[in-house]
């Protein structure tokens, strides 16, 4: 059996909004893209301003239970603290984890007055036997993302393997692969996917670039995102996948070069009823969510 290039099944462009204190950022997953789309994936935000008013005022104390987020920071400096003592800066080239678990309060705030705020901060949903775990924090500074140069081309290694090389973010459920690809003008890259099971999706921020299969690639611009194709939402036919399985990414660079994310993750399938930063499997608990909230028990 053979392995193929993932087609891209969609590509759309994030809706522009505000969030936290009016801090202006674009909604790619949970606006245009559903999270069903993309299990085990709630949201995708990108902020990117050089306009203090955009997001001087940051994101005040606010709850969250039930999920993990993980914020990439590419320009300037985020301070994070929550109601349990945990606290750290966020600078150029690092990562955050953090799981809410049964969970937390915190606040995101930045930690300049001028200058350029450029960032991402995505949601993973928790499956429902993890959903009331114990609140953690993981910073991993920017030195301790390994990174693969040749060329034409840099891939920054955040979760999963590429070339050999483990990424930092490791032991979660859903197994995430998280790259950072920055190509060179006309410059080629292909990387297995471990699963044709796995959601996967790229999110263009620099250039553009064609996605897909040799004679089937799809243009993507800066600042969208391109969903591909597995097991749930693909159209091959069973005797098609008995002889192939689409289990790859090719890429090919504009005439500017291109710069992409390119995640993936093993979906949950489970119920998601989402209120906010609350997320959660039933309404009830929800409900319950937030009377602990209001009860002081996060």
């Amino acid at each position: 059996m053979s392995s193929v290039s993932r087609k891209v099944l969609k590509v759309a462009k994030g809706i522009a909004t505000k969030d936290g204190d009016g801090v202006s950022l674009t909604r790619v997953i949970g606006g245009s893209i559903k999270s069903s789309e993309v299990d085990p994936f709630l949201m995708l935000d990108a902020f990117k301003s050089d306009n203090p008013d955009d997001y001087i005022a940051g994101f005040p104390d606010h709850p969250h239970r039930g999920q993990q987020t993980l914020t990439y920071m590419i320009e300037g400096a985020m301070l994070h603290e929550d109601n349990r003592k945990n606290r750290g800066l966020l600078l150029p080239g690092m990562v955050q984890i953090m799981n809410a678990g049964k969970g937390i309060i915190h606040s995101e705030i930045p930690q300049q007055r001028d200058g350029m705020m450029f960032g991402f901060q995505f949601w993973l949903n928790l499956a429902a036997a993890e959903k009331m775990s114990e609140p953690w924090y993981k910073d991993i500074p920017a030195a301790d993302i390994p990174e693969v140069n040749t060329d034409d081309k840099k891939v920054r290694i955040i979760a999963g393997v590429y070339d050999g090389i483990e990424g930092p973010v490791r032991d979660l459920h859903v197994k995430p692969i998280f790259l950072d690809v920055k190509l060179k003008a006309n410059a080629k890259f292909s990387e297995e996917i471990p699963d044709f099971d796995h959601s996967s999706f790229v999110y263009v921020f620099e250039g553009e670039g064609f996605f897909g299969p040799q004679g089937n690639q799809v243009k993507i611009g800066d600042q969208h995102i391109g969903l591909l194709e597995n097991k749930d939402n693909n159209t091959l036919s069973k005797d098609d996948q008995q002889q192939s399985i689409p289990n790859k990414i090719d890429v090919t660079a504009g005439e500017n070069g291109v710069r992409f994310l390119f995640l993936s993750a093993k979906p949950l399938r489970e119920p998601v009823v989402q209120h906010g930063p609350f997320v959660m499997n039933t309404q009830r608990e929800i409900q319950q969510a937030f009377y602990d909230f209001q009860s002081g028990k996060f």
